[in-house]
């Protein structure tokens, strides 16, 4: 307690120094400007209390040593000794105001509590330690003698052991007849269930319809019900007959896969040769003609072995190719007879024999090819005088008794340019009265040139005029 008096009727000590720091901080710097006015001054003094012994040196306040500091340095100069201001002044007594209740007494934190062990879980018990089984003394002997008397509990405490039962013979159960074997049921066979096989569901569905592409190749790949003989004629030249021989194999041998040939037939050097399959050898019809006799009487693999001598083959190996020979002077001697000859021959090697036939409609060999062809295809182009060649060469077999053959003709347009004009569309319908078929082959700048003809090189919307055309010349022959 600080004050001028302890509470006990004893002279307070001097107030410390950090109190007179702390009353000057609660001036805030208010000095012998602002004297603070005491209001207790006009209070009448109470009597002085009686002096108290000093404490001892040592203890408290009075006793302590002066502080021993570091000497100050020179450069500086010295702090001034700190000096209570005038204004402060040690009051002569100090009375508790009545209304003062006092500082409330600092209640010191409660003390940390230790959290409490986890329990064991209830279902984990500690097995019980076992204690070892105190030794117990042996019972001495009561009376004089040395001998000892073993305990009733003797055997329970040394372990009790049952005598083992008598030896029994082997055969004691047979001779007493209490054995019986132990029979065992046999066990039942497994019973395996068959697998069960549901029934077939047939189910019908509507078969999906064939493009025109397809249908068009599908006829391609039946049965012709035997070697058949195409021949492409028109007295008038320019009208595309070599081109139509040539992709006309080349399309059905593409499909078929074999059995495909293209024979020049034009007495005034046929130009067929040239624009289709490999020159691997020079050999025509004249070197063919020459050895015929030969090879006539061959049959089989071996008739096949050596006709393949006198052909030319596509670079694609769909079609075969006889070529026609170059010299005018040869063609006297292709008679009716030997042309003949020649068809029959090829008839027992292919299967589909495509004839160019020359322009002279009164040579023996284009009177035996008309005579001995399975269907005509008559080949023009979009123009007046090529349409009337073909009009009047169906004229001229009908009157040649060849009626027939020219009612089932195909007339094959053949597009010699993109467009399209009026005029084909009069051919067509004119040339509808007068054979089976009409067939529209569009243009393809690919045969522009006159070179040779490679059928993959053509465009597929070539490709596709010539399967269509190619399926109507051999649709009356599928089977």
């Amino acid at each position: 307690m600080d004050g001028s008096e302890t509470g006990w009727g004893r002279q307070a000590e001097p107030a410390p120094r950090w109190r007179a720091l702390l009353d000057r901080a609660r001036l805030a710097g208010r000095g012998a400007e602002h004297p603070d006015v005491d209001h207790r001054a006009e209070e009448t003094p109470a009597p002085p209390p009686e002096t108290l012994p000093r404490r001892a040196a040592g203890t408290g306040w009075t006793g302590r040593a002066q502080a021993v500091a570091r000497p100050a340095d020179a450069s500086f100069g010295a702090e001034p000794a700190y000096r209570v201001e005038a204004t402060y002044r040690v009051e002569p007594a100090y009375r508790v105001d009545p209304r003062y209740g006092g500082e409330p007494a600092y209640q010191a934190e409660p003390a940390y509590r230790a959290e409490p062990e986890p329990r064991a879980e209830p279902s984990w018990r500690a097995e019980p330690v076992r204690q070892p089984e105190p030794d117990y003394p042996e019972p001495q002997a009561r009376g004089r003698g040395t001998a000892s008397v073993e305990s009733r509990y003797a055997l329970l405490d040394s372990g009790y052991q049952p005598d083992p039962p008598p030896a029994e013979s082997r055969y004691a159960l047979l001779d007493r007849g209490r054995y019986r074997p132990e029979t065992h049921p046999a066990p039942e066979p497994a019973r395996i269930e068959p697998p069960r096989i549901e029934p077939a569901r047939v189910e019908w569905r509507a078969p999906e319809p064939e493009t025109e592409l397809e249908r068009a190749a599908g006829v391609l790949r039946r049965e012709l019900g035997g070697p058949r003989v195409l021949a492409f004629a028109n007295p008038k030249g320019g009208v595309h007959k070599t081109t139509a021989t040539v992709l006309a194999a080349a399309t059905v041998g593409s499909v078929r896969g074999r059995g495909v040939l293209a024979w020049d037939d034009n007495e005034l050097r046929g130009t067929l040769g040239l624009r289709a399959g490999s020159a691997r050898h020079a050999r025509t019809i004249r070197h063919l003609i020459h050895d015929l006799a030969q090879i006539e009487i061959l049959e089989g693999a071996t008739l096949l072995e050596h006709l393949d001598d006198y052909l030319r083959h596509a670079s694609d190996g769909s079609y075969d190719v006889l070529a026609g020979e170059e010299s005018p002077r040869f063609a006297q001697r292709l008679d009716q007879f030997t042309v003949k000859r020649v068809l029959e021959l090829l008839r027992r090697t292919h299967d589909v024999v495509c004839v160019d036939t020359g322009n002279n409609v009164e040579s023996p060999n284009w009177r035996t090819v008309m005579q001995a062809a399975d269907q005509l295809v008559v080949t023009t182009v979009p123009r007046e005088d090529a349409a009337f060649s073909a009009d009047w060469m169906l004229d001229l077999l009908h009157e040649e008794g060849m009626g027939e053959l020219a009612d089932n003709a195909v007339t094959l347009i053949s597009c010699p340019t993109p467009g399209r004009t009026p005029l084909q569309d009069d051919l067509e319908r004119h040339f509808a009265t007068r054979t089976r078929a009409v067939a529209v082959v569009p243009y393809d700048p690919a045969l522009e040139t006159g070179s040779s003809i490679e059928y993959h090189q053509l465009q597929a919307e070539t490709r596709q005029g010539w399967l269509r055309a190619a399926s109507v010349m051999l649709e009356p022959f599928a089977r």
